[in-house]
């Protein structure tokens, strides 16, 4: 993340609010002040806008804006009632969109809030699939993210398959409390070249992904050098993700069921029914 997002963030998750129930949501006075209007009437006009954009967008205006009154602090000590309004996160987005894109802080709140939206559409998305989708959207990724794992290592001095094969088994034995990976292979009761990764839940394969993304920054970040500090690495995240679980009070990965189906089991599946229905 780079300091201009470090510095984005900062500033529109500190006016972030949480209802009683967990519902989060920004009020639209500590919005204005942060998008530096100095007047509700003017900042008012940009919500006009992004009411019209969310109601073009088929959403319903009301589950995004709710207008609330405030108490406001006088400078005599006294309080007044004010018109404010509650903003969800697709309202702030929508408002930013809409503001004076000359100003600094509304470009870094666009770039802000289409991410965050973005990542909250994917996470509802994923919520939503079946296990069986889940486990091949995980996989997907893993693969993706396994690639650039071998050329960090790479970098990092793991040159040979060999080298590679005992830098991953390092990972494996952090995870799982000591286990290689074919200590795995054997407990998922695995057959010739069928691989461990396809014969995870989405839980494990969660936890073997974090393990990767993980590993593969830090080999990156701290520019570690020599294959006996990069499976050193390896080993102490795995290990750092089972700590993690083991706090959350979670299921160790060795002790997941097994799927009945494998990916490759799963993806023939998938294919068969996109013929079908071509």
């Amino acid at each position: 993340m780079s300091n201009i997002d470090k510095y984005s963030q900062k500033i529109f998750e500190d006016i972030r609010r949480i209802t009683d129930d967990g519902i989060e949501f920004w009020y639209g006075r500590e919005l204005q002040q942060v998008l530096e209007y100095t007047e509700w009437r003017n900042f008012s006009k940009v919500v006009d806008k992004a009411k019209i954009a969310c109601e073009n967008s088929k959403q319903l205006v009301s589950n995004h804006f709710v207008d609330v009154n405030n108490m406001v602090q006088l400078g005599s000590g006294a309080q007044r009632e004010i018109e404010d309004i509650m903003l969800t996160r697709y309202a702030c987005y929508l408002i930013v969109q809409n503001s004076d894109p000359r100003k600094e802080i509304v470009a870094l709140g666009q770039t802000y809030f289409a991410v965050k939206t973005r990542e909250r559409e994917i996470e509802e998305k994923f919520e939503q699939l079946t296990e069986e989708e889940k486990r091949l959207a995980i996989r997907n990724e893993l693969r993706g993210h396994n690639k650039s794992l071998a050329e960090a290592a790479q970098m990092a001095g793991v040159k040979t398959p060999k080298d590679y094969g005992i830098f991953q088994n390092k990972g494996y034995q952090g995870l799982y409390g000591g286990l290689g990976a074919k200590d795995i292979y054997n407990r998922k009761n695995l057959k010739g070249n069928q691989k461990i990764l396809d014969h995870m839940g989405s839980t494990e394969l969660a936890a073997n992904l974090f393990r990767a993304t993980q590993t593969d920054e830090k080999l990156r970040r701290e520019n570690i050098r020599g294959k006996e500090k990069a499976n050193q690495t390896h080993y102490k995240v795995g290990a750092k993700v089972r700590k993690t679980i083991e706090e959350l009070g979670g299921t160790m990965p060795e002790d997941l069921p097994t799927p009945e189906k494998g990916i490759k089991q799963i993806e023939k599946e998938k294919n068969r029914q996109l013929k079908k229905g071509q």
